[in-house]
């Protein structure tokens, strides 16, 4: 199975070079690595263009935020399975694409998914933060519960059946797929029990407590939308069993 690994990317001079080097030190063979630009303005590009490889095409546009960048990369796809892998994140090997497709392709299922470690982003490189995806269960979305995002390894055909990401989302966009992925169309899944990605402090989901917050306003409406039963109050359960995961 041919993998296409979408990354998005605004101003990631300091970031997208780990992000590539990771994808091409895969040893699956057969990796098309896409990347988003939203117009960067210091030296991304540059970056892109000087470790650019036959299997790396990039296209630069401005964009209204990460998921018409994710959906921008779904249109030039040509990938039997897709995987989103933002500028700074890492697979934690570099037979993580092997392992993972053979998960897929051994079990038959529609996705697979696994753990992502938070780390330091200063020069410590230590893991903060074991984000698990070990208990996900569909029903537990109402509780604002998700596959790790960067680790799901999913077939091109859900999206065909799915649809794309809905930009009119900031944070939660991801979430609010996944709710018409795995409760509205119900595909089936297999958790893998490895640290998948390795990603930096700071992204948009985990930049403070006013994230937590945003996002959690975003994961009702997307329940709402999706006719998921929610309220504040459930989705902000899951913040204390968050903490635990904390090292």
């Amino acid at each position: 199975m041919k993998v296409t690994v979408i990354t998005a990317v605004l101003n990631g001079q300091s970031s997208i070079g780990a992000t590539l080097a990771s994808v091409s030190s895969q040893d699956y063979a057969e990796i098309e690595h896409i990347v988003i630009d939203g117009e960067s303005t210091d030296g991304t590009l540059d970056i892109v263009q000087a470790e650019r490889t036959p299997n790396v095409r990039a296209y630069s546009a401005k964009d209204n935020g990460v998921y018409q960048a994710f959906n921008r990369g779904l249109q030039v796809a040509t990938g039997d399975v897709i995987v989103f892998l933002n500028s700074g994140d890492v697979y934690t090997a570099t037979s993580t694409v092997s392992a993972m497709i053979g998960v897929l392709a051994a079990s038959g299922v529609d996705a697979v998914f696994g753990d992502v470690a938070v780390v330091d982003a200063g020069r410590s490189g230590r893991m903060v933060r074991r984000y698990s995806s070990r208990k996900f269960q569909p029903s537990r979305m109402s509780y604002g519960f998700m596959p790790a995002h960067p680790t799901l390894f999913m077939r091109r055909a859900v999206y065909d059946m799915v649809g794309s990401y809905d930009d009119g989302y900031r944070i939660a966009g991801d979430f609010e797929f996944c709710l018409r992925a795995f409760i509205t169309h119900r595909i089936s899944y297999r958790y893998v029990p490895d640290l998948v990605v390795s990603m930096p402090t700071g992204g948009l989901s985990n930049r403070g407590w006013r994230s937590k917050w945003d996002i959690t306003v975003e994961m009702r409406r997307a329940c709402r939308n999706n006719g998921v039963a929610t309220s504040l109050p459930r989705l902000c359960l899951r913040l204390p069993l968050k903490l635990m995961e904390f090292t």
